[in-house]
């Protein structure tokens, strides 16, 4: 059967090979004074560039930006430096490689952001949330976050200008484009979810306000680099680290043409893939199509056929596979010949080394370990 996944796709000026995304996904190896990406990064990386688009693990755009342990930044010249050792291993293959840039705003502890209280739309504590901070071992140790501050306009323009800066900073670093991240609870959807922001001024209250610093980062940045070479992550249905809306159909269609005015390359959107989680109905997927006209990525517990019917029915142009891509380094090699897929390892996603990071075989590799 011919895989819709298998064709090329255009994005940022460039031809995609497939239209299969390896998406962000936090693995915490970045275990050294400068939070700048290593040499260990840069071989797992390389192990994955089949991929039509390559996105990065989340990388905090300031110091205060930073939730978790051992996760990468982009601000500094030894972390700029850090990327281009990556970048450079990872354009070998001809691969195209987008930043994910992230500011997680109140999901955070002051251990890892140096003894400050974290910042965000408004003063309201994370309920039931832990990050991971550094413990003294190579495991991490959960912490429950603590109450931010509430953000003055002070504080929205530097947030703001980090991003334009991590921005030029991506581009620096050797990275094809930029991909912000506005889900999952962290900074940018503490603005965005009523549940999450109480503020009574332009920032807050009414959807256009709640959207009002999305939009201002979204400018600051394709400023810089483009708008084509933007993408933007997104997500509706998610209840991650205590973000919620009340309307999310409403607000997320807004988003979506907000960000098809500013006419953002891609939005990625991750669909709720936890037991039990609320589905994205066929209609809301067809509003967001609607309202925008870039590419659109979903990644969510998608299979093959799952995958297939998003892209013929037309709600998807590109699929993300998370944790397939982990214990699968050569996932489109194993969905162009129906290979099964490996199982990744839960236990060594967060921290630590190369276990669980570069040590998953490729089919080829994997099939001579089992006849010999």
């Amino acid at each position: 059967m011919n895989k819709t996944l298998l064709t090329p796709i255009q994005l940022a000026g460039k031809t995609l090979k497939n239209r299969i995304v390896l998406p962000p996904m936090t693995r915490s190896r970045a275990n050294n004074p400068e939070q700048a990406a290593t040499a260990l990064m840069a071989e797992y990386y390389s192990q994955r560039t089949s991929a039509g688009l390559m996105i990065s693990e989340g990388t905090q755009v300031s110091p205060l930006g930073k939730g978790y342990a051992w996760t990468p930044g982009i601000y500094s010249a030894a972390q700029i430096h850090g990327w281009q050792q990556v970048t450079t291993q990872v354009h070998k293959d001809d691969a195209v490689f987008f930043a994910q840039l992230w500011h997680v705003g109140r999901v955070t502890h002051p251990d890892n952001i140096g003894g400050q209280q974290p910042i965000s739309s408004s003063a309201l504590t994370a309920k039931d949330v832990k990050v991971f901070v550094d413990n003294g071992t190579s495991e991490p140790g959960f912490v429950d976050v603590v109450t931010p501050r509430e953000m003055s306009k002070a504080d929205i323009k530097q947030v703001v200008n980090e991003f334009k800066q991590a921005a030029l900073n991506a581009v620096k670093a050797g990275f094809d484009g930029i991909e912000l991240h506005a889900a999952n609870g962290y900074l940018i959807n503490q603005f965005i979810d009523s549940q999450a922001n109480n503020r009574t001024d332009e920032y807050g209250g009414s959807l256009t306000n709640r959207l009002r610093f999305l939009e201002e980062v979204v400018i600051a940045m394709s400023e810089v680099i483009g708008s084509e070479k933007l993408g933007v992550r997104l997500a509706p249905l998610t209840t991650l680290n205590g973000a919620v809306d009340a309307k999310p159909e409403e607000t997320y269609t807004a988003a979506a043409s907000l960000l098809n005015k500013h006419n953002v390359g891609y939005i990625h959107i991750a669909e709720a893939d936890w037991d039990d989680a609320p589905v994205m109905s066929i209609e809301f997927k067809q509003a967001l199509r609607e309202n925008f006209a870039g590419v659109l990525i979903y990644a969510g517990k998608y299979t093959v056929e799952r995958a297939e019917k998003a892209l013929s029915d037309g709600l998807a142009d590109m699929i993300a596979f998370g944790r397939p891509f982990v214990a699968n380094p050569d996932l489109p090699e194993r969905i162009k010949n129906n290979i099964p897929w490996a199982k990744h390892d839960a236990n060594s996603l967060f921290g630590g080394g190369l276990k669980g990071l570069i040590d998953y075989p490729k089919a080829q590799a994997q099939a001579q370990a089992d006849k010999a």
